[in-house]
């Protein structure tokens, strides 16, 4: 489980999780926008820090794009796709999760890892 779904509220903070890919543990976060559940590694396209400005806060001050705490590159909460500043064309790279009875869970097979 990574969170119930009353913890992601649209544009608020995020939950941070991690997630094993390939032998290795990679923190993750999973947001609200528009209603749905996002998820990605919690790794900026740019130069591979941490997104989150303050702990679970990866959303900027208009809470409609996710922004590096370090550089300011700015991200599509949708696709993960970059939208401006350093990380010119890259995307976060997604986690698979849905929700299932009231919580967020990882999907089983996640089709989203490259």
């Amino acid at each position: 489980m990574v969170c119930g779904t009353s913890a992601l509220v649209d544009g608020g903070d995020g939950v941070r999780f991690t997630v094993h890919r390939d032998g290795v543990t990679h923190s993750a976060f999973a947001i609200r926008y528009e209603g749905r559940v996002y998820a990605y590694l919690n790794r900026c396209a740019h130069v591979g820090v941490e997104l989150d400005w303050q702990l679970g806060r990866f959303f900027d001050s208009t809470a409609t794009v996710l922004i590096c705490s370090t550089h300011g590159a700015l991200y599509d909460p949708a696709t993960g796709h970059c939208l401006g500043g350093p990380c010119n064309g890259g995307r976060l790279a997604p986690v698979g999760v849905e929700e299932i009875n009231g919580v967020v869970v990882l999907k089983e097979k996640d089709e989203s890892h490259d």
